[in-house]
């Protein structure tokens, strides 16, 4: 969320950066309402303050004229609760439109629309050259007992899948992994609840936009689509000390998206399920637009670096202004290459959000002078699954349907240097 008083002073700044990334909002419309708001307030504290001065001389009138007195006084009580009621409606009104007002990109994202438009600023490994005709991720999965596709579908219906074997040891095999390689680099491993109240989701920017895509419980409460969500709820409300910081989390959790927007995409196999685990990294720093972007650039470091590790063909991509979420300052996104698809496909999002989600979620700290700011908060996946596993098998198969398995995973997949079909 912005700050109103940024918006106030910054309107044209706001309306031009809701243009670029192509979110409709009425920010004229908000700032009459925000004058209303200041208005209303400053007359119910008028009133309220006469209400208490109207007490204490009452109480100390005599009998007689205790009557008229109190009378007067229903009637201010009246008018006050009018003001109230009109508050409340102008307020309910404010707060929708503040829920939609996007942050404002960074200078050096680019125009457009949609992803398509997202500007490639780098590309690290070799397309794969193959000698034989390659096979999809599921062909070869399903060849060697990795994976169920119509059983998945048996059982949880549209997008549903078992991983068997040496396929689920490939899963963990990835997580065991990743733990290793992003904590050595100073994250702290979080668990994180997988379901979460409503405020959580609000304080990350992905309600009310995206309810829709987001599963719900009876209870009203929400299933997470990432552990960035639950993991920023970790300091809701506290004012941490400028020494704690930065905050660095690996947060993992199972993670649900009923994928609604994403209608006869990508219908069978691993890159698009709705359920699914990840590795999340979520930092929590100064707020400095340059500690920010230097967190945002390590970040997406340590994904490439991950992403080297395992051999993995990618490139990266600065995302549009169409292509941002409300909350993002500025988006890199890393897409692994996809043979069978001759496509390069999202495997992970790095991203900075200045102090958009922590002041939904009243995240503060003292700094070294005592003043009380805002954080600022970035994330970025560290490993999804099973989506990863599409790029890692295709790229690694063999003319036999053989999987040679990447170097770094041997040592948690028992030593085992290849998956071959079993006789």
């Amino acid at each position: 969320m912005l700050d109103i008083k940024f918006i106030r002073e910054h309107a044209d700044i706001v309306k031009e950066g809701a243009a670029k990334k192509h979110v409709k909002v009425d920010i004229d419309r908000l700032l009459t309402l925000d004058t209303q708001r200041i208005d209303l307030q400053q007359k119910m504290d008028t009133m309220r303050a006469d209400q208490n001065e109207a007490g204490k001389r009452i109480a100390q009138l005599p009998a007689e004229e205790k009557q008229e007195a109190i009378v007067a006084m229903a009637s201010l009580k009246e008018a006050l609760q009018a003001l109230e009621e009109t508050d409340r409606k102008v307020m309910e009104e404010w707060k929708e439109i503040m829920y939609q007002v996007p942050n404002v990109p960074d200078l050096s994202v680019p125009e457009g629309k949609e992803d398509s438009e997202n500007v490639e600023i780098k590309v690290v490994g070799e397309k794969q050259q193959f000698d034989f005709e390659p096979k999809d991720h599921m062909e070869l999965m399903q060849n060697l007992t990795l994976a169920d596709f119509e059983r998945g579908v048996k059982v949880h219906g549209f997008r549903g899948y078992f991983l068997r074997g040496a396929g689920a040891r490939l899963q963990f095999a990835l997580w065991q992994y990743a733990v290793d390689f992003f904590t050595a680099r100073g994250l702290e491993l979080l668990m994180t609840p997988t379901i979460a109240r409503p405020d959580n989701f609000y304080g990350t920017g992905h309600l009310p936009n995206e309810a829709e895509d987001i599963f719900k419980t009876q209870d009203g409460d929400y299933l997470t689509g990432t552990a960035e969500v639950s993991a920023m709820g970790y300091y809701a409300d506290e004012i941490l000390e400028d020494a704690d910081f930065p905050v660095k989390f690996l947060g993992f959790s199972s993670c649900y998206r009923r994928e609604v927007g994403s209608h006869g995409k990508d219908t069978k196999g691993l890159i698009r399920v709705h359920e699914f685990h990840k590795l999340e990294q979520v930092i929590l720093c100064k707020a400095s637009h340059a500690t920010s972007v230097e967190w945002h650039e390590w970040l997406t470091q340590n994904a490439e670096e991950f992403l080297q590790s395992l051999g993995l063909t990618y490139h990266v991509v600065l995302n549009c202004g169409g292509d941002l979420g409300l909350g993002q300052v500025k988006k890199y996104d890393i897409e692994c290459w996809v043979p069978s698809q001759e496509n390069y496909r999202e495997t992970h999002s790095s991203s900075y959000f200045h102090d958009f989600q922590t002041r939904r979620f009243n995240i503060r700290y003292r700094d070294t002078d005592g003043t009380i700011q805002y954080a600022h908060s970035l994330n970025n996946t560290a490993v999804a699954t099973p989506r990863i596993l599409a790029p890692l098998v295709e790229q690694n198969q063999n003319a036999d349907g053989s999987i040679t398995i990447p170097d770094v995973l041997r040592p948690y997949m028992g030593g085992q240097d290849c998956i071959v079909k079993e006789s």
